[in-house]
């Protein structure tokens, strides 16, 4: 059975360090050094969950809520699982079923680019989508080898063909292209992403990412600003979009986002980063804070 490493998940996934320790510290993952393909699914799900306006702890509710209703060890590999309101359903066997009611209904809307995740759910679908479904599948798994990079983007291309709206083989070919540090291919297929799904959060947070490679910064900002009005408490993104502020000179900008970046993800190396920016920022800059009523409660002084 093939494992991954630590490094081996972040690279792949395309995450932050502190992201991992937090879905290990709010319980959606356990906390390992080595970790299995179905570990990587997983992850993979609560990466593009991670976009979305549901709180770990209303993912982790729902997915316990799920195992109680449907028996089920892993909901999000096992299930498909979509934003419901502030929490999550999961499409299983052509049903849409949300676990904490405990409510049933058939599903109408299995659109693939709105999918969260793919595993187990090829047997939902019928004709060509189960094929595309499984395509899909056999891409992610190419995907965890670096030997079989290739083959996957590969697999990406023929899904495109087939479904060119498909924005998560999109979101995932862009992926491989950004790892090879390709910007240009890469911004071509998360732009591609935005356009398949224009509330597609992480696709337009992807797409930020490479522009700022690009040293497109104003681009980036606008991609960075797009995917936190889909998403507000979007954290990665405030941070993000706080740096670019930051090398464009726009630091007053760039405090909103410190700021609310440490509400949203208080703890860690990032949120002592963001924390220190904005206490920079404060100490340098004349601005007025102001409590929720209006009433000035500090002024920082202009430094020099």
């Amino acid at each position: 059975m093939t494992r991954y490493s630590r490094q081996d998940v972040l690279r792949i996934l395309h995450l932050r360090a502190r992201q991992l320790t937090a879905w290990e510290q709010a319980g959606l993952i356990p906390a390992n050094e080595i970790y299995s393909f179905e570990d990587l699914a997983q992850l993979r799900t609560l990466r593009t969950l991670r976009a979305t306006r549901i709180t770990a702890k209303s993912i982790r509710e729902s997915v316990e809520a799920m195992r109680k209703a449907a028996g089920m060890r892993n909901p999000l590999i096992e299930a498909s699982a979509v934003g419901h309101g502030s929490h999550l359903a999961f499409r299983h066997s052509g049903a849409l079923v949300d676990p904490l009611t405990q409510q049933l209904a058939f599903d109408f809307d299995a659109a693939p680019d709105r999918r969260l995740s793919v595993v187990g759910a090829a047997a939902s679908m019928p004709g060509r989508r189960a094929d595309v479904q499984e395509m899909f599948q056999r891409a992610v798994q190419l995907e965890e080898d670096s030997a079989t990079i290739p083959e996957a983007a590969e697999m990406y291309r023929r899904i495109l063909a087939l479904q060119p709206r498909y924005a998560a083989a999109s979101i995932n070919l862009g992926t491989i292209h950004y790892n090879q540090r390709e910007f240009a291919l890469a911004e071509q297929f998360y732009r591609r992403a935005t356009e398949s799904d224009p509330e597609y959060a992480l696709a337009f947070f992807d797409l930020g990412n490479v522009l700022d490679e690009l040293k497109r910064l104003a681009d980036a900002i606008a991609a960075y600003q797009r995917a936190i009005a889909l998403v507000p408490q979007y954290a990665d993104a405030h941070y993000n979009l706080a740096l670019a502020y930051e090398r464009q000179g726009f630091r007053r900008r760039a405090l909103r986002h410190w700021l609310t970046y440490v509400r949203l993800d208080p703890v860690g190396p990032w949120a002592n980063h963001a924390k220190a920016q904005a206490k920079k920022i404060l100490s340098t800059e004349r601005l007025a804070i102001v409590c929720r009523s209006g009433r000035l409660v500090q002024q920082a002084q202009q430094a020099g």
